[in-house]
């Protein structure tokens, strides 16, 4: 099941629907960088524009999640 949230990044309001598992992730990592909840999404949405402007927000949300899961993963093996 979806969850939507509502932020502004970049000076406008926006909204996200993401299962739960993966805002899990993202906010462990605000948390982890000591960041804002909107400032990492916008850390996110800046390099989404940057590699690919055409790949919705929240794709790109949920490959940065998986990839930092990935990298944990790496570090504890």
């Amino acid at each position: 099941m979806l969850e939507k949230r509502s932020l502004a990044i970049s000076g406008h309001r926006t909204s996200l629907a993401l299962e739960p598992e993966f805002w899990a992730v993202l906010d462990a990592e605000a948390v982890a960088r000591k960041l804002s909840f909107a400032a990492l999404i916008a850390r996110i949405d800046e390099a989404r524009v940057k590699a690919d402007p055409d790949q919705p927000l929240s794709s790109a949300c949920r490959v940065h999640a998986l990839k930092t899961v990935q990298a944990e993963a790496a570090r504890s093996a």
